[in-house]
């Protein structure tokens, strides 16, 4: 690629760590393939100026989190007239929150978990009345977590009822609006996508937590979660849900990449959890992991979403 890329990792997410990891790996495989880039944070002082005074041709964006891959900095770029890898300003911001995108995929015929949404002011003001609401319209376990949060930050799996008030108060930490939603047992699978308009959908991935959630330290603890690929669904299944992520990914206008997060239920069926835009984009990742499957090197997997940025 003849062009000028800036990797734009780091910000003030609480994901922040997890995102320099990200940028890291971006920036080592764009240099691997010639590539003149350079590495940038919003955090720094003149971070704008520097956008403007290094000529930057396109940005690669390995900002998890809010501020990130939320549409902010999207809008920025856009604003700026340069191009970047992944989901505009709408897409970005629908598949951060997870009310709206859950609205969406409902609307739209994709299935996904029944829930409800809680607002912090309205929990302070009558919380004992919404836990019996809550208690009499699911069943156990529930799971809890923030509207607008990604590496699982927040997420709780509730099995008995005196604990849901502690879990619905830890997640307000995270956010203002909190989805409590079904719990579907299953299998959790992931399903990498790229492209834009040509979609290129990935081997699925199984998840499986060795804790039995896949949260925050399942995610990111080395040896607490096992990954199978091609995960292990009859052939009708596999096919529906790759179907049913391929459709996620569509009506939220993603484009150059996302990876989507369902659950297989006993019965058979898939369910869309969400959809991250900005996934993880180390080697060892989720969607990197998957086009290794694909036989997409992870250089090559990079460069491509970069093309995708300028198509």
């Amino acid at each position: 690629m003849n062009k000028k890329v800036a990797v734009i990792r780091g910000g003030r997410s609480k994901e922040r760590d997890i995102s320099l990891k990200t940028g890291k790996a971006v920036y080592k495989a764009l240099k691997s393939k010639g590539v003149d880039v350079i590495a940038l944070d919003p955090e720094e002082e003149n971070f704008y100026q520097k956008l403007t005074d290094k000529d930057i041709d396109v940005a690669f964006i390995a900002l998890h989190g809010r501020y990130g891959e939320d549409g902010t900095i999207q809008g920025l770029f856009e604003m700026m007239d340069i191009p970047y890898a992944g989901s505009g300003v709408l897409s970005s911001s629908l598949a951060m929150d997870k009310v709206v995108s859950k609205k969406i995929f409902k609307q739209e015929g994709i299935l996904t978990p029944e829930f409800k949404v809680l607002n912090r002011e309205s929990w302070k003001q009558q919380s004992q009345k919404l836990l019996s609401e809550l208690k009499a319209e699911f069943n156990f376990p529930l799971v809890v977590k923030p509207a607008l949060e990604g590496s699982s930050l927040g997420l709780s799996i509730i099995k008995k009822k005196e604990n849901l008030a502690k879990a619905v108060d830890e997640a307000f930490e995270y956010d203002s609006e909190i989805l409590i939603e079904k719990y579907i047992e299953g299998k959790e699978i992931t399903v990498g996508i790229l492209g834009n308009q040509d979609l290129v959908v990935l081997p699925i991935i199984e998840i499986k937590p060795k804790n039995g959630v896949y949260d925050f330290e399942a995610k990111y603890t080395k040896g607490m979660t096992e990954f199978i690929i091609p995960a292990r669904l009859e052939e009708e299944i596999y096919n529906w849900a790759q179907e049913m992520a391929n459709k996620a990914y569509k009506v939220l206008k993603c484009s150059g990449m996302a990876r989507v997060d369902l659950i297989v239920s006993k019965e058979g069926k898939p369910y869309v959890l969400e959809v991250n835009t900005i996934p993880g984009m180390t080697e060892t990742s989720l969607l990197p992991q998957a086009a290794k499957a694909a036989e997409i090197e992870f250089p090559d997997l990079v460069l491509k979403i970069l093309e995708y940025a300028v198509e």
